[in-house]
């Protein structure tokens, strides 16, 4: 009996130390990342700073750009659970909401609280894009990603009946895709310095003029 609760005891601390690493080096790799770039930030350096070995990484995460990916998922949904973007609370609590308004400024609002935390990762991922074939694989599927969630968005509002009369299902998705865009964010927020908050009321007035009726 006494073997069998040490090794549930070996079992848990050891997978607890795991989870300990991997949060350390995810922070790591985002400090790094946004500081040096994607290009000039190695798994050295990232081992380092996250007290760990470089086969550490390798072995929890993976290579560097599974690395990136790993950070950009974390720093779109807030944390490192392994629950689909689709299935998380918030997209459940939108989907549920049945006055079309509420829903969009539930949105907006999402955006305002979780873009400060993703779009630099974003933006640093498309920058490195355009001389990394690797951080390319990631920029598209993030692209293809968002494309995903954006289309079940659209179907949802169409499937509920509160679009505007003509309004497609590729319209709102390209509405929906263009609003949540890490471009519209550097533009809006970091280069003409509105706040986060202005600019979540700014995509909940576009997408409400834009698609309803």
């Amino acid at each position: 009996m006494a073997r069998a609760v040490k090794r549930n005891y070996d079992s848990s601390g050891r997978k607890e130390q795991a989870a300990r690493n991997r949060q350390a080096v995810l922070a790591a790799a985002r400090a790094l990342f946004l500081e040096h770039g994607y290009g000039a930030t190695t798994m050295p350096a990232v081992a380092t700073a996250a007290g760990v070995s470089v086969e550490t990484i390798y072995k929890t995460i993976g290579s560097k750009p599974e690395l990136l990916k790993a950070v950009l998922d974390v720093a779109i949904v807030g944390d490192d659970e392994p629950v689909p973007m689709l299935e998380r609370g918030l997209v459940r609590r939108v989907n549920a909401e049945p006055e079309p308004h509420r829903k969009f400024a539930m949105f907006g609002a999402h955006m305002a609280e979780a873009a400060p935390r993703h779009v630099p990762i974003q933006l640093l991922t498309k920058a490195a894009a355009r001389d990394d074939a690797a951080a390319a694989a990631v920029w598209e599927q993030m692209c293809k990603e968002r494309l995903t969630g954006m289309t079940a968005f659209a179907t949802r509002l169409l499937n509920d009946k509160v679009l505007r009369k003509g309004v497609t299902v590729e319209e709102a998705r390209d509405v929906l895709w263009s609003l949540q865009s890490p471009e519209l964010y550097e533009v809006l927020v970091l280069q003409r310095g509105w706040e986060p908050e202005r600019y979540g009321r700014f995509i909940t007035q576009a997408l409400s003029a834009a698609l309803l009726p």
